[in-house]
């Protein structure tokens, strides 16, 4: 299967100008200036991109892709994610993550989720374990679960400084991280550990006692949520300068605001201001995941649903908003998470890397055409194609 997009101007996330684009399988081919269709040629679909920004599929690692939450009883498990979730969304990779519930949401129900989405069209990878440490791994250690499945790149979420983790130590955290590191190096994996950061005033002691104490690098964590508070957001610009990596969450609601949570856009732009690195800092959705209001005594006053599409709503307002330029904002979205995960397919628009494309309107940045693998997902901002039960 050929495809030919003309005329776009792409933005590798770095900027490569007005180029044409050929899609053979589910690879990008060729990119050059012009490319020309040679008479009595083979089948191939053209598109003309005029007017249209060519950037690289988007990947959310933070994604509760078989629902979450249940904080509020049974009836509070929030529903699973249906592949137009991710894709009118522009989301093509996405990471499945357990959160509170280790119990009723196991690890192999993650897999066969994560598969699930694969058939229907997108790449879908996963984290072994939930919130609760010990953790609850498919094949009963850490390492036999990265290294033997291919679907497993990493541990996560696993929560620390919140009421509902299981209060880690770090003797335990210690094990945890050297388990994901050596998994992940005897199968090509990142073995990242994605931790949950709650609102103690504990922020990260846990994972910064780790690297003090032990040979485990700074970089074997990927703390999320860093934006839910401005305590912790500042003691999140500490530990980016230390080296280490920081991921903020899209998915909120307007009361979150008023108790304090840093808006995406604007985080970014401060980080930036700090002179952070652009490569450490990634924004995940938390997709499908409740949105937890407890009280001062723990009690939990209501919830809401974690959306995928605000991944790139919030990119969309560091450039809109804040004047961040394109080429980086979406470094958060696209390269940065790709290299962290070592999903080396993803993440750039490159010869020979995965043809998971979204095609911008130039005059707002709105989501007009999304392909994956090389298939056209998203037409003129409408799904067509999708899930099973959609």
């Amino acid at each position: 299967m050929l495809t030919l997009i003309k005329n776009g101007e792409i933005y590798a996330p770095h900027y490569l100008g007005k180029k044409d684009l050929l899609i053979v399988d589910q690879k990008i081919g060729f990119i050059s200036e012009q490319i020309t269709i040679p008479e009595n040629f083979v089948d191939i679909t053209v598109l003309d991109a005029e007017g249209k920004l060519v950037v690289p599929g988007f990947i959310d690692a933070h994604v509760h892709i078989t629902g979450g939450g249940g904080e509020g009883s049974f009836h509070t498990r929030t529903p699973e994610l249906q592949l137009t979730d991710a894709t009118l969304s522009g989301v093509t990779t996405i990471i499945g993550v357990i959160g509170t519930d280790g119990t009723t949401r196991t690890m192999s129900n993650l897999i066969a989720k994560a598969r699930g989405l694969e058939e229907e069209g997108i790449t879908c990878f996963v984290q072994t374990g939930s919130y609760q440490v010990p953790l609850k791994t498919l094949t009963g250690k850490i390492e036999d679960d990265i290294i033997l499945v291919d679907k497993i790149i990493g541990v996560g979420e696993v929560a620390i400084a919140d009421h509902r983790s299981s209060q880690p130590t770090v003797e335990e955290m210690a094990k945890i991280a050297s388990a994901a590191r050596i998994g992940g190096l005897l199968s090509g994996k990142a073995g990242i550990v994605n931790v949950h950061v709650g609102d103690s005033y504990d922020h990260l002691k846990v994972i910064e006692e780790v690297v003090e104490r032990t040979d485990i690098p700074i970089r074997q964590f990927y703390p999320t949520h860093i934006n839910r508070n401005p305590h912790l957001f500042e003691e999140g610009i500490r530990f980016a300068k230390k080296g280490g990596y920081v991921d903020f969450t899209t998915s909120t609601i307007p009361k979150f605001f008023d108790e304090g949570e840093v808006k995406c856009s604007i985080g970014l732009k401060r980080m930036l201001d700090m002179q952070i690195d652009i490569s450490q800092i990634t924004f995940t959705s938390d997709g499908q995941a409740s949105l937890p209001d407890f009280d001062e005594f723990g009690e939990l006053l209501g919830l809401k649903l974690g959306k995928v599409e605000t991944l790139f709503k919030e990119v969309r307002a560091a450039v809109l908003e804040e004047g961040i330029p394109l080429e980086v904002a979406l470094r958060v979205i696209t390269q940065n998470p790709a290299t962290i995960l070592k999903l080396n397919k993803k993440g750039m628009i490159s010869e020979g890397k995965d043809a998971d494309l979204v095609l911008l309107n130039k005059e707002d940045y709105s989501i007009n055409t999304v392909f994956a693998l090389g298939k056209r997902m998203v037409e003129d901002g409408k799904a067509i194609v999708k899930g099973t039960f959609e």
